[in-house]
C-alpha cells in the first residue's frame, strides 16, 4: 500500500508546504472588512465561523466525484494516485483558493462575474450562461444519483426510486430559497463529520486488512483500453480539480469574516476532498481481487453497488450505514447548493436583489422545471457531458486568476502552469472522447497540446502588449 500511503503524505503536506505559499502569494490582508459583514443580509451574507464554512465548502463540492469518479478512475490502475495527489495539491487546492478569494475581494460575487472583471466582457457572458448551465446538470446528477441509491438500498424501508427523487427534489428546493443558516447552515456540519469518519473508517480497514495494490506502472490498466491522456484526468475530476467548485466558493466566501480564513477553507477543503478520492481509489483498486474484479462489479451493480458492498464488507452494519450516510449525504448536499449557486448568478447577472423570498421563488422556479425534465434523460449521458464542462470551466477560472495575478504585478505561473495543463486535458478530451469528436490519439494529442501551445502563447503576448502599453 506504499503508493496509496505516499499519496496520503502528499496532500498532507501540500496543505502546509504548497498551501502556504499560495497564500502568501495571493497576499492575505485581515484588516479588509468582508462581505458577510459588510453586506450581511441574513440570507445570503451571514457570518459563519470558519470550521463551519470548511465542512460546507466540503460537502458543497465532494459530491458524487470524489467516489464514484474515483472508483471509475481505479480502472485505469495506480496512475489514478498521482493525478490525485499531483493534481489536488497544485491544481485543484489553486483553483478553489483563488475562486474563493477572488470572490472574497470582490463582494462575494459569482464566478461568472469575476471572469468578466478579468478576461473581459465576452468572457463574462460565456461563463454566465456556461456555469449555469454546468449548475443545473450537476443538480440533476446529484438529485437522481442519490434517489437511485437509496432506492437500490431500500433506506427506511422505501425502494421505489421516483419517490426518493421527489423527497431530494422538494429538500433542495427549500435549500435553495432559504437563508443559508436555516438548513445548510445547521445539517452540513453534521454531514460533514460522517463523511470524514466514513471515509477514515474505510481508509483504516484497507490498511488493517493488508490488501495489495497493483504494481505500479505509468500505463493503463483499464480493461476497455482506455488511455489515461486525457481520460484519467477528467473521469476523476471533483478528486482532484474540479470546476463546479469555483461556482461553491462564492457562497462561502460570502460568510467568511477573516481572508485568513481562506487556506483552511478553499485549499484544505480540496485536500480533504483529494484524500476521500484517494481512499476510494484505493478500496476500488484491492476490495475486488484486482482490477478486473473491480471492472466485473462495475458491470453488474454499477458504483453505487461497488460502494454499498465495500462500505457494509469492511465497516459491518452499523459502519456500513454511517458509510452509506456520508456517500448518500455528498451528492445531496452538492446538489442543493449547486440549485442555489444557480440562482445567485443569474441574480448576479442581472443584479437582481433577493432579498423578498417572492424575488428568489421567481428564479428558482424555471431552474427546478428544466431540472425536472432532465431527470428523465439517461443519467449516464448527463454525466459525461458533466465530465468535461466541469474540466473547462475550471481551466477559465485558472486563467482568470492569472489575469488577476498580472492585473497586480505578481508573478502568475502558479496558476498559468495548470491552466495551460487543463487545456490540453479539456481539448484533448474533447476531440477523443465518445461523445466529443471521437478521433483517434495520433490526431487528439498534438492537436490538443497545440491548443494549449496557443493559449500559452496568446496570453504571454497579451500581457506583453499591457506591459508595453504601461510603458
Amino acid at each position: 500500500m506504499f503508493q496509496f500511503i505516499l499519496g496520503i503524505i502528499v496532500l498532507i503536506a501540500g496543505y502546509f508546504i504548497y498551501g502556504k505559499i499560495v497564500d502568501k502569494h495571493f497576499g492575505i490582508d485581515d484588516t479588509r472588512e468582508t462581505p458577510a459583514t459588510r453586506l450581511e443580509d441574513g440570507i445570503d451574507f451571514v457570518p459563519m465561523s470558519w470550521g463551519k464554512i470548511f465542512l460546507i465548502q466540503l460537502l458543497n463540492i465532494a459530491g458524487l466525484g470524489p467516489i464514484y469518479g474515483a472508483i471509475q478512475g481505479a480502472l485505469f490502475g495506480p496512475m489514478a494516485f498521482v493525478w490525485i495527489a499531483l493534481g489536488s495539491v497544485f491544481a485543484g487546492a489553486v483553483h478553489d483558493y483563488y475562486s474563493g478569494m477572488l470572490s472574497l475581494r470582490h463582494d462575494g460575487q459569482s464566478i461568472s462575474e469575476i471572469t468578466g472583471i478579468y478576461l473581459g466582457e465576452g468572457a463574462r457572458k460565456v461563463m454566465r450562461v456556461f456555469s449555469v448551465v454546468l449548475l443545473v446538470l450537476v443538480g440533476t446528477v446529484f438529485m437522481t444519483g442519490p434517489a437511485t441509491l437509496m432506492g437500490s438500498i431500500k433506506l427506511f424501508g422505501l425502494g421505489n426510486a421516483d419517490i426518493w427523487l421527489a423527497i431530494v427534489f422538494v429538500y433542495y428546493f427549500l435549500a435553495t430559497i432559504l437563508p443559508v443558516d436555516k438548513i445548510i447552515g445547521k445539517i452540513y456540519p453534521l454531514f460533514g463529520v460522517a463523511l470524514l469518519t466514513m471515509a477514515g473508517g474505510i481508509g483504516t480497514m484497507i490498511l488493517v486488512k493488508g490488501y495489495k495494490l497493483p504494481a505500479f506502472t505509468v500505463q493503463s490498466l483499464h480493461p476497455s483500453g482506455l488511455p489515461i491522456w486525457a481520460i484519467l484526468f477528467t473521469t476523476i475530476a471533483c478528486g482532484a480539480i474540479s470546476g463546479f467548485h469555483a461556482t461553491q466558493s462564492p457562497m462561502m466566501a460570502r460568510c467568511m469574516t477573516k481572508e485568513s480564513y481562506g487556506r483552511k477553507i478553499f485549499y484544505g477543503s480540496m485536500i480533504a476532498e483529494g484524500i476521500i478520492a484517494m481512499i476510494w481509489a484505493a478500496a476500488g483498486m484491492v476490495f475486488f481481487n484486482g482490477i478486473p474484479g473491480l471492472s466485473e462489479a462495475l458491470a453488474n451493480g454499477g458504483p453505487g453497488g461497488v460502494v454499498n458492498t465495500i462500505s457494509t464488507s469492511l465497516l459491518g452494519p452499523v459502519g456500513g450505514v454511517l458509510a452509506m450516510l456520508g456517500v448518500i449525504a455528498c451528492p445531496i448536499t452538492s446538489g442543493d447548493t449547486a440549485f442555489r449557486s444557480a440562482r445567485l448568478t443569474i441574480a448576479d447577472a442581472m443584479n437582481y436583489e433577493q432579498g423578498p423570498i417572492k424575488k428568489r421563488l421567481i428564479l428558482a422556479l424555471p431552474l427546478f422545471v428544466i431540472a425536472f425534465g432532465l431527470t428523465r434523460i439517461d443519467f449516464n449521458i448527463i454525466w459525461r457531458y458533466f465530465a468535461w464542462s466541469n474540466q473547462t470551466l475550471a481551466m477559465i477560472v485558472l486563467w482568470t486568476a492569472s489575469a488577476y495575478l498580472v492585473k497586480n504585478n505578481k508573478s502568475h505561473w502558479l496558476t498559468t502552469i495548470p491552466a495551460t495543463f487543463m487545456t490540453a486535458v479539456s481539448a484533448t478530451y474533447l476531440l477523443q472522447a465518445p461523445e466529443g469528436f471521437k478521433l483517434s490519439t495520433t490526431i487528439a494529442y498534438p492537436v490538443g497540446a497545440a491548443i494549449a501551445v496557443l493559449a500559452i502563447a496568446f496570453f504571454l503576448v497579451k500581457i506583453k502588449d499591457k506591459k508595453s502599453v504601461k510603458a
